[in-house]
C-alpha cells in the first residue's frame, strides 16, 4: 500500500442520497442527491464559503470522485465560495475517488458483512477488497496533493474515508456524516481531524 503523504487535507462526504435514507449499500452505483442532500451540500458550501468571506484560505481546489453524489456536492460547495466569497476554485475529478465496488451487494441492505469486509475476511461477489480501496484512496489523494500548490479539498464518500482513516493511523469503522467538512492535519507525526464548522 502507498503512504499518504504528509500533507494536510479537507475532506467532504457527499450529500444524502435516497439510498443512504433507505440504509442500502450504494457502492459504485451511481446515486443522486435527494432533497436533503441537496440542501446538505449548499449548508457545507455555504459554511466553507463563509471562511473564504473571512479572507481565510482554507483550501485552493477542489477534487471530486466523478460519481455524481460526489461531483455534485463539490459543485454546489464551488459555486457558493464563488457567490458568497468571490472565489472561484478549480474543480476536477479522479476516478481513483470513486466508492469503493460492493458487487451484489449494492443496492442491498447494509448487513453483518461490512466489519469483516474492513477486516480484510469478506469480499462481496464482484466487490474490492479493503486493501484495494485503500490503496486507490491513497493513490487518489496523493495525486491531489500533488496537482497543484496549496491544500485539496476532496469529495467523494463513505467507505474511502474509512480506508483514508486507516492510512491515518485513526480507528477505522466510524461513520462520517454526510456533507459535513472536515480537516485532516499532522500533529507532530500523528494525524488528527478537525471538525469545526456549524453545518
Amino acid at each position: 500500500m502507498s503512504q499518504l503523504l504528509a500533507r494536510p487535507y479537507w475532506f467532504l462526504r457527499h450529500g444524502e442520497t435516497e439510498w443512504n435514507a433507505r440504509h442500502l449499500s450504494q457502492g459504485r452505483t451511481d446515486i443522486p442527491l435527494n432533497d436533503t442532500g441537496i440542501a446538505q451540500a449548499k449548508r457545507a458550501g455555504e459554511a466553507l464559503a463563509a471562511l473564504f468571506a473571512q479572507g481565510e484560505r482554507p483550501f485552493s481546489y477542489i477534487v471530486a470522485s466523478p460519481l455524481m453524489r460526489a461531483y455534485v456536492t463539490a459543485e454546489y460547495v464551488q459555486q457558493a465560495i464563488k457567490e458568497k466569497a468571490g472565489v472561484e476554485l478549480p474543480l476536477t475529478h479522479d476516478r481513483d475517488l470513486q466508492e469503493v465496488c460492493f458487487g451484489v451487494q449494492e443496492g442491498k441492505p447494509m448487513g453483518d458483512w461490512y466489519n469483516p469486509w474492513i477486516e480484510g475476511q469478506f469480499v462481496p461477489e464482484g466487490g474490492e477488497c479493503f486493501e484495494e480501496l485503500t490503496t486507490r484512496a491513497v493513490q487518489g489523494v496523493n495525486r491531489a496533493q500533488e496537482q497543484a500548490e496549496g491544500v485539496p479539498l476532496i469529495v467523494a464518500h463513505g467507505a474511502l474515508f474509512r480506508a483514508l482513516r486507516y492510512a491515518m493511523g485513526l480507528e477505522v469503522n466510524v461513520r462520517l456524516a454526510n456533507a459535513v467538512p472536515v480537516k485532516a492535519c499532522l500533529d507532530g507525526q500523528q494525524w488528527v481531524l478537525e471538525q469545526s464548522l456549524p453545518v
